[in-house]
Formats: C-alpha cells, sequence, structure tokens
C-alpha cells in the first residue's frame, strides 16, 4: 500500500494561486505522501515544458505519480462531438504516457439528477461502453489502464460502474474508487468498497458529512440523488465509517495506491495534511 494525495486536494491552494503544482507535489512530499495523483485542475499541464517539469519534480521528490485523472463526457448530441470527445481523451492518454504513469482515470458522463434513472443508463450503456473500450484500446499500446470513477451521479452507484466494467471487458479498463463518492448515490460507502475493490485500479479516500433531506444545513451543502445533504469532510472527521473502509481494504490484501482527496471547507492544506495522518493511523490500528 501507497499512501498519497490528490492535487484535487490542493485545488483550493492552486485556483487562488498561492502554491503552483510544483510547489504542491513538493508539499506533498514534505508532508509524507509517498505518491502524487496528478489532476488538471488549477493549472494547465498543456502548457509547454510543464509535463516534463511534474516528471522531474516527481524524481526530485522522490513521489511516484500514480495516476492521471480528467473529464470527459460521451454523452453527445452528434456523433460528431462523440469522436471529438474520443478524440480529446486520446490526447489526455498521450499526456498520461508522458507523464510516465500507468494509469488513467477519465469520466464518462454527466446527466442532471433527475435523468439519472436506471432505463436511460441501461439505454446509454452501450455507448458508454463503447468509448471506454476505444480509449482503453489506445491506452493498451503504452501499457496504461484506464478507470472509470464513481463520479457524477449518472455512473456513481457501485452496480452501475460493475455493469459497465463487464460491458467494456478489457483487462486494462478498471474502476478508480472513490469512497466518498457512493454517498452521493446515496449508497453505504463500506458496502459499495466491498463491491466494487476486486475491480480498483486504485482508491480514493474522501469523507463527506451527511444530513436527511428534511433538514437542509444550508450554504456549502450540496444533494445527494435522493435529495439528502453531503457536504466534504476531513478524512476520519466525517459521516463515513472510515475505520471499516480501511479494514475491508486491509483484509482484502489491497496493496495500491490510496490517494487522500479533500473537499472540504476547511484550509486545503490543514484538512488534507489532518486526513493523511488519520488515514496512516487509522491503517496502522484496524
Amino acid at each position: 500500500m501507497k499512501l498519497g494525495i490528490s492535487t484535487y486536494s490542493l485545488y483550493q491552494a492552486l485556483k487562488s494561486e498561492e502554491m503552483d503544482i510544483l510547489a504542491v507535489m513538493e508539499w506533498i512530499a514534505a508532508s509524507g505522501g509517498e505518491h502524487v495523483e496528478i489532476v488538471p485542475l488549477g493549472f494547465d499541464i498543456e502548457k509547454p515544458g510543464m509535463v516534463e517539469a511534474i516528471r522531474r519534480k516527481a524524481e526530485e521528490t522522490g513521489l511516484d505519480i500514480s495516476n492521471y485523472a480528467v473529464g470527459g463526457n460521451l454523452l453527445t448530441s452528434t456523433e460528431e462531438e462523440y469522436q471529438h470527445e474520443l478524440k480529446k481523451l486520446r490526447e489526455q492518454v498521450d499526456i498520461a504516457h508522458r507523464l510516465g504513469v500507468d494509469r488513467m482515470r477519465h469520466d464518462i458522463a454527466w446527466r442532471p439528477i433527475a435523468e439519472c434513472t436506471a432505463a436511460s443508463f441501461e439505454a446509454d450503456l452501450p455507448r458508454l461502453a463503447e468509448g471506454c473500450a476505444i480509449i482503453a484500446e489506445y491506452a493498451e499500446r503504452y501499457g496504461i489502464t484506464t478507470s472509470v470513477e464513481n463520479h457524477g451521479y449518472y455512473v456513481q452507484a457501485a452496480e452501475r460502474v460493475q455493469r459497465l466494467i463487464h460491458s467494456v471487458n478489457r483487462k486494462n479498463f478498471r474502476t478508480a474508487i472513490d469512497v466518498g463518492n457512493f454517498m452521493c448515490a446515496d449508497e453505504d460507502s463500506v458496502a459499495s468498497l466491498k463491491k466494487n475493490l476486486p475491480f480498483a485500479s486504485m482508491v480514493h479516500l474522501k469523507d463527506f458529512y451527511l444530513r436527511p433531506s428534511y433538514r437542509n444545513p444550508g450554504k456549502g451543502w450540496f444533494s445527494t440523488v435522493s435529495g439528502n445533504f453531503i457536504r466534504g469532510a476531513i478524512v476520519g472527521h466525517g459521516d463515513i465509517d472510515m475505520w471499516e473502509v480501511i479494514r475491508v481494504m486491509k483484509e482484502s490484501g489491497y496493496d495500491g495506491y490510496i490517494s487522500i482527496e479533500f473537499e472540504g471547507m476547511e484550509d486545503c492544506r490543514q484538512g488534507t495534511l489532518i486526513g493523511l495522518e488519520n488515514a496512516r493511523t487509522i491503517w496502522e490500528q484496524v
């Protein structure tokens, strides 16, 4: 097991320009992270020389670059838009190769909550699986495993992720499991982790506070699929049973990359560092 941090956790500092991506990587290494997951938000990875600078910084700091995580939406209105999206995702695979990673997560679909029905998903599944298979096949030449995250409401529930993986049916297409994101689909994080852990390319530890639909806490919270309310928390401080999440991973023999993802209201450096320390402490205790 290697415990590290997603650069998304430091998005507050990147967006405000308090830190650049290279400073973020230095901070992760100094904080005890063993790897960095690169999420190109808050900085321009396509800026000339940026990919090479990130690789050099990883070598200087001793960090593995564990994963490259990008957006994407294969639910398009026209065939031309669909092919354009595939082209963009293939270009992102090229960037992943230049980074030297062997894992890349890409999003595949988004719909408003009202349209996130089982019937819609079944109707869209063949098209989504086709696109994922095309990207996975392209990535295979580089030895890269692509993955879908349980993310974005539409493909967030554990069984929908599994349906997609089985439909794609490629050895180098798996899932980046985010234990917090299952809560967005009103699923129990521990139960859904158990279902999908055999298909994991890596795992994100993210925590949320949860309130029922009749207790809207106000600003800073957002809705789950069924109308409950959640807000980002420091890993180990929220309502997810993080002790059981980590025990399940450890008992299963999982020995891959684990990334801390923080999206709470606290200072991003403080929230991320406490989450990293909590995760390491829990892993040692369970």
